[in-house]
């Protein structure tokens, strides 16, 4: 076995042994369905550990190299997350997947103009200038404030959307997505310092 070999049985074992996944919720987010698709390719029973905002998962996770943070290239807080925590966490897997479908939705019955909006960073561009814009957590979340009546509409996700009982106005579809998982560093880990 050359050492190329022996490293990537190593980093494979390694991934084995996370058994949880923390995450953006609630649930319905891309990255949600992007942890179980991480689980299921790799044939193992994890938990899905849903939270608030991405970084949240650092105050609930244990770093002992069981436990990752899931997060997405577009995420705009990415770099804060990578090194501000080279210390307990790894970069240690990426992998593209279709994100749910990408939709703007309304409150059913609501046939007025769309004159507010409310969605997560990311997807933000897909309705610049057709409302007043406002910016919140997660999909899932805009979602709701929408259905809450905050908002007369949201870009969210095609399952949140529905969970909320929003109506479809437009249907932007799926997006190629890499998703980036973090592992927390065992104890004794390397600095991860950079050079």
């Amino acid at each position: 076995m050359n050492d190329s070999t022996a490293l990537k049985t190593s980093h494979d074992r390694a991934l084995s042994d996370i058994t949880t996944i923390h995450t953006l919720g609630p649930t319905g987010t891309n990255l949600e369905k992007a942890a179980h698709h991480w689980f299921a390719g790799r044939g193992l029973a994890g938990t899905v550990l849903l939270h608030p905002e991405v970084e949240d998962g650092l105050d609930a996770m244990a770093f002992d190299g069981t436990e990752a943070i899931l997060a997405c290239a577009v995420y705009p807080r990415l770099h804060d997350l990578v090194f501000s925590n080279l210390h307990r966490l790894e970069m240690a897997d990426s992998f593209l997947l279709d994100t749910h479908d990408m939709v703007l939705a309304g409150r059913p019955g609501d046939t007025g103009a769309v004159a507010t909006i409310v969605t997560h960073p990311a997807p933000s561009c897909l309705v610049t200038g057709r409302g007043d814009i406002t910016l919140t957590s997660s999909n899932s979340r805009a979602a709701a404030l929408c259905a809450a009546g905050e908002f007369d509409a949201c870009v969210t996700t095609g399952p949140a959307a529905a969970a909320e009982g929003l109506h479809l106005i437009e249907n932007f579809g799926p997006v190629p997505m890499v998703f980036t998982l973090h592992v927390g560093r065992r104890s004794g880990a390397g600095t991860g310092r950079a050079r």
